[in-house]
């Protein structure tokens, strides 16, 4: 076990922190740490509908009533859904510009508008309607004039009348299902624009000029040739479309063809929940923020499954209707129970077996802050971070957990997770409100609680054992010494 944990240490441990440090992955994370007010508000005005509108209806309480008295805040909900989960690609695509903007010391907030500005560009900006008539002269000429006039197309022999219109941004690709174009666009363009920030193409104001001018006038240049580079780019995919209706219309569709829905389609496996678990434990066992480490993951595939649930959500009021399974809730509602380790239930272990007077201390201090999935006290007071005695239970319990939750969830025994609490939210409590007020996904948390404690059970009592030996050895050696 040294011999591995020196080796760790030595090879693992400085790739980890390059990781950790580095300055793109460190923008991804911090851009979706930015938008948390957003989802937060988002997930609250869901929240607020699932209770006095779901769990109301006829289907749950049989109390239509009070839904019909709360209408006024699902009318608020609805407006403030709109602004938050509808809108958070768009939301997102300016705070991954900032951040990326900021990461290379360039002007954060020009940063932060480049990247929005490019997002709209690519972004698909007609809406098209058809209708087919059996038969088209029932339609007036009136009505046949109005559309014509506004650009539509009437085939009389077809039967079909078609319009199309200009400047509209439909809200599929601005909610959760843009944030992946959001990702990409402003990882590139805005680093093409912080690069020809730091070139020689910019204009120079003197130190006089205050620096709101200045900052905006060096950045006219490489803002312009960066959003033309993004209208080139949304026109030439349009008319590649134009030639062959099997290339995706716009960046978004790309992405989300050959990326998003990739990605997103081998996130939902056991495997892929398996290794994300496992490695965001085996960062904090050598003490580095396993999940921050692991963010542009849990964030940008698992958020994003999350956030489009609670979307889904939001319109149909369906669980069949959900697109994903797997969400980075999945993990706060029954995996990471505690924090990390599912490191309540060491805590509840060490209260009923250890005989290490350290041990209770510790687990007593960290028991208040543990119901709040504030762990650090367990995982640096105890520690956790680098003894050897809990490596196997700390990397070994979530995933095992994570296996019990991914089989109930694809099984249907639990649904999917379709709001987003603050992650402070306290075990089984928090799996019960994430999942919609679903009880099954309480007893859920409860039965991966109780497998938790088993397990560390075994591991505190071990170490019970270790504190005996080690101390009959120091007295055998005080004996040795005295005589």
């Amino acid at each position: 076990m040294e011999k591995f944990t020196a080796w760790m240490e030595e090879h693992f441990v400085p790739i980890a922190a390059r990781i950790g440090s580095q300055k793109h992955l460190v923008a991804i994370r911090d851009a979706f740490i930015a938008i948390l007010p957003i989802t937060m508000a988002g997930s609250f005005a869901v929240l607020f509908n699932a209770i006095v509108r779901d769990v109301m209806a006829e289907n749950a309480l049989n109390l239509p009533q009070v839904t019909q008295a709360f209408q006024w805040l699902i009318a608020i909900d609805g407006n403030v859904w709109w602004g938050t989960i509808a809108m958070l690609a768009l939301v997102f695509s300016f705070a991954i510009g900032y951040q990326i903007a900021k990461a290379y010391g360039v002007t954060a907030l020009a940063g932060g508008l480049i990247s929005t500005s490019a997002f709209i560009i690519v972004t698909p900006q007609t809406a098209n309607a058809s209708l087919t008539f059996a038969d088209p002269t029932l339609v007036s000429q009136q009505a046949l004039d109005m559309i014509t006039e506004s650009g539509g197309v009437v085939d009389a022999e077809a039967g079909t009348l078609s319009l199309g219109a200009w400047g509209n941004l439909n809200v599929s690709y601005l909610n959760a299902g843009g944030l992946f174009t959001a990702l990409i666009v402003g990882l590139i363009f805005t680093i093409i624009f912080s690069k020809l920030m730091k070139s020689k193409l910019t204009i120079t104001l003197p130190d006089s000029v205050p620096p709101a001018v200045s900052d905006a006038f060096r950045a006219l240049i490489p803002g312009t040739a960066v959003l033309f580079g993004a209208g080139i780019l949304a026109y030439a995919l349009g008319e590649l479309h134009t030639a062959n209706a099997e290339i995706p219309g716009s960046l978004g569709d790309m992405i989300t063809k050959f990326i998003q829905t990739p990605f997103l389609n081998a996130s939902q496996g056991l495997g892929w929940v398996i290794l994300v678990t496992f490695m965001v434990e085996l960062f904090w066992f050598f003490g580095i923020h396993g999940s921050n480490v692991m963010a542009p993951v849990m964030s940008g595939v698992y958020l994003t499954a999350l956030t489009s649930n609670m979307d889904a959500w939001a319109t149909n009021q369906n669980y069949a209707d959900l697109p994903y399974q797997w969400t980075s809730g999945s993990w706060e509602a029954f995996v990471y129970l505690g924090g990390s380790g599912a490191s309540i239930g060491l805590i509840i272990a060490i209260f009923i077996f250890s005989k290490r007077k350290e041990y209770r201390t510790i687990a007593a201090l960290a028991a208040p802050m543990g119901v709040f999935e504030i762990n650090e006290p367990m995982v640096f007071g105890l520690p956790i971070v680098l003894n050897p005695v809990f490596l196997i239970p700390w990397i070994l319990v979530p995933p095992i957990l994570a296996v019990i939750a991914w089989l109930a969830t694809m099984s249907g025994i639990v649904p999917p997770t379709i709001i987003q609490l603050p992650w402070i939210a306290p075990p089984i409590i928090g799996a019960f409100i994430a999942t919609g007020f679903q009880w099954t996904a309480a007893v859920l948390a409860a039965i991966n609680l109780a497998i938790s404690v088993l397990i560390w059970s075994v591991f505190v009592i071990m170490a019970n054992g270790m504190a005996e030996k080690e101390a009959a050895a120091e007295a055998q050696v005080e004996a040795a010494a005295t005589s």
